[in-house]
């Protein structure tokens, strides 16, 4: 159909609806009584049956309807440090998983550290080593010592005058000199090991830091937005992506307070897009606002509070939308009706359509 036809339907579409309101418009003020009582009644019934010419299939009771956005769980795959992005990994659109690599940051610097971290490490080591060696030679030569200082206590203690007192106190001295060496020799020991644990904890450090400057995608998602590009300088927590998760897909709509009241947690719904109006998805409720949205800061009337209204989120099945994954799109406009009475029947139009 052209344009033109297209407009000229519509526009006999239009002025048969004004005819048919106007004709029971003027039935409604036929059966009023005369005078100005009537009048406005009519005209009020005349008006709401030309508006349900323009309404599609009307909802029955124990349902309510809201209009809303397909969302998902978006998520930022930022920087953790002062950095330079080396390479991104993947564009806009592309499906990722769970740990795999989409960006590497400039490290030079960083691996530098770590492998003079690692030297370090060795030299400690080494150092180690040698004081366990001293440590060895330190209890021989006290050993020795122990043993010249009880043959000479021995000889003293069976005969005073066999040896001189001054070589059992030069044994007892040289006994003491070589426990106080091999005391200070695995301090050394010691003192080398504690050295080891903190280039070890140093290089564990860097080493973890090192593993920050590869980004990974959290979960199993899609590319939503590749903010930064190759050679741009970040500062900590700067964006590089953001994903969305794909298991995590709801649409979010409003209801006022007095259908709001009614919603159960678990209630189901139904979601028609404006992209897909052949569709019918299921989803259920997963969340019911306990303030409402849009509210007047007092409020006093009862007018004022019908119209209160509070949000809604509507969770579409995980395992649904891993059938149908290539098809979920976001922020696409649409209609979620949502059932307040589980005994109630879904209307035809709303049972559940899949895509094929």
């Amino acid at each position: 159909m052209t344009e033109t036809g297209s407009a000229k339907w519509i526009t006999i579409t239009v002025l048969l609806a004004i005819v048919v309101g106007g004709g029971v418009f003027a039935w409604k003020l036929y059966q009023q009584p005369a005078g100005t009582e009537g009048v406005l009644p009519g005209i009020r019934e005349g008006l709401s049956e030309v508006w349900k010419l323009f309404q599609g299939p009307g909802l029955p009771e124990g349902f309510a309807s809201g209009n809303g956005r397909i969302e998902a769980e978006e998520i930022d795959i930022a920087t953790k440090f002062h950095a330079r992005i080396a390479e991104v990994l993947v564009d806009e659109g592309d499906t990722v998983e769970a740990g795999q690599v989409v960006a590497r940051m400039d490290a030079k610097s960083l691996e530098a550290e770590l492998r003079e971290a690692k030297a370090r490490a060795v030299q400690a080591e080494k150092e180690q080593a040698h004081a366990a060696a001293i440590v060895l030679q330190r209890e021989s030569e006290c050993a020795l010592a122990e043993k010249d200082l009880k043959r000479s206590r021995a000889i003293y203690g069976e005969d005073p005058g066999a040896i001189a007192v001054e070589r059992l106190d030069s044994d007892t001295a040289a006994a003491l000199t070589a426990q106080a060496a091999c005391a200070a020799a695995e301090a050394e020991v010691a003192e080398a090991g504690a050295a080891i644990q903190a280039v070890v904890a140093e290089t564990e450090r860097l080493q973890a830091d090192l593993d920050d400057y590869v980004l990974k995608a959290p979960r199993h998602g899609r590319v939503l937005y590749r903010v930064a590009e190759p050679g741009e300088v970040l500062a900590p927590g700067g964006n590089v992506l953001t994903i969305i998760d794909l298991t995590d897909v709801y649409m979010t709509f409003f209801l006022p307070e007095k259908k709001a009241g009614r919603v159960a947690i678990g209630a189901d719904v139904r979601i028609l897009i404006d992209a897909a109006p052949d569709l019918v998805i299921p989803a259920r409720v997963s969340f019911v606002a306990a303030k409402a949205q849009f509210t007047p800061k007092h409020v006093e009337t009862r007018t004022e509070r019908e119209k209160l209204m509070f949000r809604i989120k509507a969770q579409i099945d995980p395992a649904l939308l891993k059938k149908h994954e290539p098809q979920v799109k976001t922020g696409v406009p649409g209609v979620a009706y949502v059932r307040l009475d589980s005994n109630a029947e879904w209307p035809e139009h709303l049972e559940v359509r899949l895509p094929e």
